[in-house]
Parts: structure tokens; C-alpha cells; sequence
């Protein structure tokens, strides 16, 4: 028996009938405007009251909306969202469905970001909330829009892009002309005068140039903090908590010397406004005397110095670090300057017991931790008869102040020489320069009046290219010159350490050593060679100590 099918049949189901508060609803749409302004001055601030003003009225006047809220961010950026807290709050109250309609003047105020701008307007758009941008007479809701959306969002991206390339400009053309903006709030020691300029606070001074006497003395950065926290100094934020990266920061900035060096970061872009530290990406601008110093340029360039030799120092070892290299350590002056004359790793301090006695010995870090696997002659040494011979190399090299002052002015006059293979100086470079930038503005009046231009092509590019050759000419003079300045500024700082020093030294001191010595390296047959800061090197012969015989 063959089953028939029932008959098809459509049913209509009715609309549900709204309720009277979805009728109401649909009645008076929850309306909320979104406003913002440039930059945060009083005059873009008298414009937001009128935003605010004018969306009010609006909103109020209509009989079919509901005046939610008028939503403005002031001095905020236009092209991240992310750092405006009123539109992040504004699409989350969009999410929550407390709104239903959203006015703005543009899309250039409503975001310059091209791809924020099309995120949140079809984000908006799946929930059903338009946006009206009033000034181009769009409406989100529309799938149509979203082109002139993209187009007129790309063009406001442009502008924010060509106005932070005017910034930059602005920006190098003032560093040009000498000017700086000085941040103050992290800056210890200066403050902003009246005048506008930088002035130094006496007291935060004291403990700026307090910080460079005990680098320069061979103390370690951690030791440098507990002195400043047990004597109650204070940082830049005005309080105790001193730590090791602000004094790194303080030891390295040039601003203590007096001068200001611009473009150390720049913006990587004006969307993400990412600061990325300038590694040679972009020039940079230093501003030589720009202000008064409070830490004289030798002593600067001294802790420059000072700063390199010890990354550059090998220093403890231990097995877990077999490449010899290790953190300074300022507890002896010894162990940042006494290496072995045969695997060139550092020596180390260590107290042996013998016989019932303690005795302090250097000896090879290599030595120490592996035996004569890669060390096999380096001696032991005593640290009393070891200090001595530094002593008696010390006191030869200051026995003929003469001789020694001859050798720096020697030294001073070779690194200071003319320059290898230049012929002009910085005089002449400029005037060349000046020269060419004539001929180059007479090539450019003839060109424009000529009816073939392609024939100045060459030429043009002639002239360009001399122009730039002067310029890596000058650079290269003036960079050769400031590394002279500073050669000639340590050979006198060597000098000046030597003179300071009584003619004799009997007794050892930690900090004397560490200023005069650069080096002292253990030789075989008990011998070491010292190298002074000044380039001379003195070989010394380190007496032993008569041993006890082991009955």
C-alpha cells in the first residue's frame, strides 16, 4: 500500500507586536556625539567648548532622540585610539547597547587612522549604531559608505603624516640654530630659570659631581647608591631610592658637561608614535656650551673613559663564565687591573691558610678554576711584596716629572698632527661650499629659463655631488678633531693625576692606584709590567717572602 503524502501547508505566523517601551525606543533614538581637539592649548580648548556646546543643542533640540552623552578627549592623539580613554569608553557603552546613534564632525576627528577608522565604523555597523560624520554628509550604516569612508580616512592619515614630518623638521631646523627643549622632571642638578634657561640647584649639583668623584675613584655603581640612600641624597623624583641605572644614566649624560645632545630617539611613525633610540638611522645634533656645566669636560670625558675600561675588563672568573669576562669589582683596585701576562685572564684575591697563618695571594682566575689546563706558569703572588713593587713602579715614574712631561707632550702632539691626506681646512671647506651653493642657485636660473632643462641634468648632479663630498669631508675633520680633544684632555688629566701626588708614596692606597694605573701585567720570573694611564709602562721585580720550612 503506497503512503500518500500530507498535503503542503503554509502557515503565517504574525509579527510580534512591540512593546511600548521598544516602541518608545525606536521613538527616541540614544544618541551620543564623539568631539576632539588637536593639541591641548587654550585656543583648541575653546574649541572643544564649542563642540561640546554645539552637540548639546543638537541632540536636545531633536524630539526623537535621547541625549546620552557627549564623549571628547582633550590634547589626545588623533591617530591611535588606544590613548583615548572617552572613545575606548564610548564603543564599549556601544557594546553594552546603551547607544544607538553616534554624531561627529569628521572622520578626521573621529580617528586619523585609516584602519582604526574602518574597524570600529563596520564594528558599529554589526550592531546596528550608525555614524553620522557630519562634514561629508556620510552615514556608516550604509555598506556604499565604507569607500568614501576609506578614502576621506586615508587622506586625514596623510595629513597627520605631513604634519608630524613638518614637526620633525621644525624640530632639526631649531637644533640647527642652538635651540633645545630640556626635559627637567628626570634631570638632577638643573632646574628651569626665570629666564627660561637652564640653571643649576646647588644642592642637587653637589650630588651630581659627588657621583662622578666616586666612579672616577674606582668605585662600583652598587657602592656609589648605598653611600647616596645611608647619606639620605636625593634623586630627580625627590626621593632616596636610588638605583643603578639612574647613576649609569647620570654618569653618561652630556648635559653635565654643558653641552646637549638632540635626536638620541625619534618617532618611528605617527600612527604607533613609537620611540626608537637613534643608532645612526638619523643624524645626530650635539649642541656644544649651551648651558653652564656642572662637571668640568675632563673629568666628563674622563668618566667616559673609565666607563669603556670597565665593559672592556675581564674581570673574576668563574667556571660557570670560562670566557674570563666578568662584573667590575671596585672592593680592590687590583682586581680591575692585574691579568696574566700568559692566558690574559684576571687575578684574583683569595686568602689561603698555611701552617696555621692566613696568607693573601693573588692568583690566575684560569689557575683557580681549571688547574694548568690553559694556564700552566702564572705565578702566585704575595699581596704585600705585589703592592710594594707597584709602589716602587710608581715612585720611578714620578722620580723625573721632566722627562714624564716631555713624554706627554710628545704623546699630546703626535695625536693632535694634521690630519693624514687632508688638505683643506675647515675654513676652506666652508668657503667651497659656499662657492658651489652659488654656482648651484645660477645653474637653477638659467635652467628655468631655458627650453631644454635636461641638458643642466649633469651639471646639477655635478655640483650635488661636490657639495656632498665637502660635507664627509667636514664631518670626518670635525669627528677626528673632538676624538684629539679628548686624547688631549686625558694625556693632561694623567699629568694632572701625577702632579697631585706627593713625590713619594709609602704607603698603599687604593684609590690613588686605581686613578694613576691602567694596567698591571703579571710576567714570568716573578716580574710584572705596569701601564699608567698616560701610556708608560714600567717593568718591576716583585721580591718573595722567605717561607717557613715544614718540619
Amino acid at each position: 500500500m503506497v503512503e500518500t503524502r500530507p498535503e503542503r501547508k503554509v502557515i503565517v505566523i504574525p509579527a510580534r507586536e512591540k512593546t511600548p517601551e521598544e516602541q518608545e525606543r525606536k521613538k527616541n533614538l540614544r544618541v551620543a556625539a564623539y568631539c576632539r581637539v588637536s593639541t591641548n592649548s587654550e585656543e583648541q580648548l575653546s574649541s572643544y567648548e564649542n563642540q561640546l556646546a554645539y552637540y548639546t543643542e543638537k541632540i536636545m533640540k531633536n524630539p526623537e532622540w535621547t541625549m546620552m552623552e557627549v564623549f571628547a578627549d582633550e590634547g589626545i592623539t588623533g591617530t591611535s585610539t588606544s590613548k583615548r580613554k572617552n572613545f575606548l569608553r564610548m564603543i564599549r557603552q556601544c557594546r553594552q547597547g546603551k547607544i544607538d546613534l553616534i554624531l561627529t564632525k569628521s572622520i578626521s576627528r573621529f580617528a586619523r587612522n585609516t584602519v582604526d577608522t574602518l574597524n570600529y565604523t563596520r564594528e558599529l555597523r554589526n550592531l546596528g549604531i550608525p555614524v553620522i560624520f557630519e562634514e561629508h554628509g556620510l552615514n556608516s550604516i550604509y555598506p556604499e559608505s565604507e569607500f568614501l569612508i576609506t578614502i576621506f580616512g586615508a587622506q586625514a592619515q596623510a595629513e597627520s603624516e605631513s604634519t608630524s614630518s613638518r614637526v620633525r623638521w621644525g624640530v632639526q631646523q631649531s637644533v640647527r640654530d642652538g635651540r633645545a627643549s630640556i626635559q627637567y622632571k628626570y634631570l638632577l642638578g638643573y632646574r628651569k630659570g626665570a629666564d627660561g634657561q637652564m640653571e643649576i640647584v646647588p644642592e642637587e649639583a653637589e650630588t651630581v659631581r659627588q657621583i662622578y668623584r666616586m666612579y672616577l675613584a674606582g668605585q662600583p655603581l652598587r657602592n656609589i647608591r648605598t653611600s647616596l640612600v645611608s647619606e639620605g641624597r636625593r634623586n630627580a623624583l625627590g626621593t632616596t631610592e636610588w638605583t643603578t641605572s639612574n647613576l649609569q644614566t647620570i654618569l653618561t649624560d652630556e648635559k653635565y658637561c654643558g653641552d646637549v645632545l638632540r635626536q638620541k630617539t625619534f618617532i618611528q611613525d605617527c600612527i604607533s608614535k613609537k620611540a626608537i633610540r637613534n643608532t645612526g638611522q638619523l643624524p645626530k645634533y650635539l649642541i656644544q656650551n649651551h648651558h653652564d656645566a656642572i662637571i668640568d669636560r675632563a673629568q666628563f670625558d674622563a668618566v667616559q673613559m673609565e666607563l669603556a675600561r670597565r665593559r672592556a675588563q675581564q674581570g673574576s672568573t668563574r667556571k660557570s663564565a670560562p670566557s674570563g669576562l666578568g662584573r667590575y669589582s671596585g672592593k680592590y683596585a687590583l682586581s680591575g687591573l692585574l691579568f696574566c701576562g700568559e692566558c690574559g685572564t684576571a687575578y684574583r684575591r683569595v686568602v689561603w691558610t698555611q701552617h696555621g697563618e692566613k696568607r693573601t695571594v693573588w692568583r690566575c682566575c684560569s689557575r683557580l678554576d681549571y688547574g694548568k689546563k690553559y694556564c700552566e706558569h702564572s705565578p702566585t703572588l704575595d699581596e704585600a711584596p705585589l703592592q710594594q713593587a707597584i709602589l716602587n713602579a710608581v715612585n720611578a715614574s714620578m722620580s723625573d716629572h721632566g722627562m714624564l712631561s716631555a713624554r706627554l707632550m710628545s704623546a699630546m702632539e703626535q695625536e693632535l698632527a694634521p690630519i693624514p691626506g687632508e688638505s683643506m681646512s675647515l675654513g676652506d671647506i666652508d668657503r667651497a661650499m659656499e662657492e658651489l651653493g652659488k654656482q648651484f642657485d645660477k645653474l637653477l636660473g638659467e635652467a628655468a629659463n631655458a627650453d631644454d632643462a635636461e641638458t643642466y641634468v649633469e651639471r646639477f648632479q655635478s655640483l650635488s655631488e661636490g657639495m656632498e663630498d665637502l660635507k664627509r669631508r667636514k664631518a670626518g675633520i670635525l669627528q677626528i678633531r673632538q676624538e684629539q680633544d679628548a686624547v688631549s684632555r686625558r694625556l693632561q688629566a694623567s699629568a694632572a693625576a701625577l702632579d697631585a701626588v706627593s713625590a713619594q708614596i709609602t704607603e698603599w692606597d687604593e684609590k690613588t692606584v686605581y686613578q694613576l694605573l691602567e694596567k698591571v701585567t703579571v710576567m714570568e720570573g716573578f716580574k710584572i709590567r705596569v701601564t699608567f694611564r698616560n701610556g708608560q709602562e714600567i717593568e718591576q721585580s716583585i721580591d718573595q717572602p722567605k717561607r717557613r720550612k715544614r718540619i
